[in-house]
């Protein structure tokens, strides 16, 4: 007897159900009838019997192994509505009602900041993505999300990794484009000597690399400026960053919009600043951020910009250690970008201190909503909503909201 998906999980798995069996189907679309063996409740190897009419040829050679893309067999259409509701049923289930304004999805091969594993082998190495629920690699000859510059750069990531990685271990590289080329940064590669820092830097200086940095040592010296706003911005080695420029661009829409007239504005977890240093054109800003080096790499943007207003820092874990009401009271407008689990007790001091406006910013729909109903208790509500879609083929949904105290 065959199997009907219900519906796609939260990671893009379809739901199978029959009788009164239920499993896990990969690459697989709601209303699909598919055949095959259920172990431990995932059918690892679906047979599609009836397609869905969503049903569309992946762009991939790649896709049916890697585990970098997982929706490539759906239409646009079909998947930009999917990430909207499972936005819209993340805050039904906390009792909010509200409407997707829009969804704006990264173009292909618009992915500029990509963590890559590579492994040594006899013939040579592996380089690209796992396969999809295994730590196998799946060797990278093609990809249709990543930016050119990346793809362009894969035989000399390859020969970075057969340099200088051992036959046990597994390199993860970090790659992120940059207009004054790739910054690239190995973790667990051999340990530093002469010979090898000279290897790597001769296939640095080969291969234009604006920064290479190995296990924490940095082997070239460009810096990989990052223009924001009015400023550049050298980021601290593997930063994290939005993926795409076009999906920063469009928070960054938002974010303005939202926050346009406020004077004193309060960026928790602000990162490197991709929203303060832009913001501090018109706004004075107050940016806290957990770690040391990305609040240094904003400060000193700042401080060689011009016609900026002015930017404070503090370096603050906002999840052991919140900004309290009293703190927050000073501000007229909040941006907030927490990390995937949420902020719930920072949000529920921004609710205690009533600052009137919040432009929050998320990559997680269910801790999203989590941090929205505490401040609906408190009496925000929804203003605005947008789905930004910068992990193209995959399940994950970023969002930018506006609340305000009704």
């Amino acid at each position: 007897m065959n199997w009907t998906i219900e519906r796609l999980g939260r990671r893009g798995d379809g739901v199978a159900l029959r009788e009164d069996e239920r499993a896990l189907a990969p690459l697989t679309l709601p209303g699909e009838e598919i055949a095959g063996e259920a172990i431990e409740g995932r059918i690892a190897q679906p047979k599609i019997v009836t397609p869905s009419p969503d049903r569309v040829r992946p762009i991939c050679a790649h896709y049916r192994a890697c585990g970098g893309c997982s929706l490539m067999h759906a239409s646009e259409g079909f998947t930009a509505e999917w990430k909207a509701q499972v936005v819209a049923a993340a805050l039904a289930a906390h009792g909010i009602e509200t409407q997707v304004d829009g969804v704006d999805t990264s173009p292909l091969n618009s992915r500029r900041r990509a963590v890559l594993s590579g492994k040594r082998t006899k013939k040579g190495a592996l380089l690209g993505f796992h396969a999809r629920a295994s730590g196998v690699i799946v060797d990278m000859a093609e990809c249709h999300i990543l930016h050119p510059a990346i793809v362009a750069a894969l035989p000399l990531l390859r020969r970075l990794v057969v340099t200088g990685a051992s036959r046990q271990a597994e390199l993860s590289l970090t790659v992120i484009h940059t207009p004054e080329g790739l910054d690239v940064t190995v973790a667990g590669g051999k340990p530093m000597d002469p010979p090898l820092f000279a290897a790597l830097a001769a296939l640095a200086e080969e291969g234009d690399l604006a920064r290479l940095t190995w296990d924490g040592e940095s082997i070239t010296r460009r810096a990989p400026a990052l223009p924001m706003g009015r400023t550049r911005m050298v980021p601290p080695p593997a930063a994290f960053l939005q993926a795409t420029a076009q999906g920063e661009a469009a928070l960054l829409s938002e974010v303005r919009r939202i926050t346009r007239d406020a004077q004193r504005i309060a960026d928790l977890f602000a990162g490197c600043g991709t929203f303060t240093l832009p913001l501090a054109e018109g706004s004075e800003v107050h940016a806290v951020e957990g770690m040391a080096e990305p609040l240094h790499a904003l400060d000193s943007a700042w401080r060689s910009g011009q016609g900026l207003r002015k930017v404070t820092t503090e370096i603050r874990d906002l999840a052991r250690r919140p900004l309290l009401a009293d703190e927050l009271a000073q501000f007229d407008a909040i941006v907030i970008d927490p990390p995937r689990a949420g902020a719930a007790a920072q949000v529920a001091r921004i609710a205690e201190a009533r600052v009137p406006l919040l432009a929050f910013v998320a990559c997680d729909p269910v801790n999203f909503a989590k941090d929205a109903r505490i401040l609906a208790d408190a009496g925000y509500q929804i203003e605005s909503l947008r789905v930004v879609d910068q992990f193209r083929f995959s399940p994950h949904v970023e969002i930018v909201a506006q609340f305000t105290l009704a």
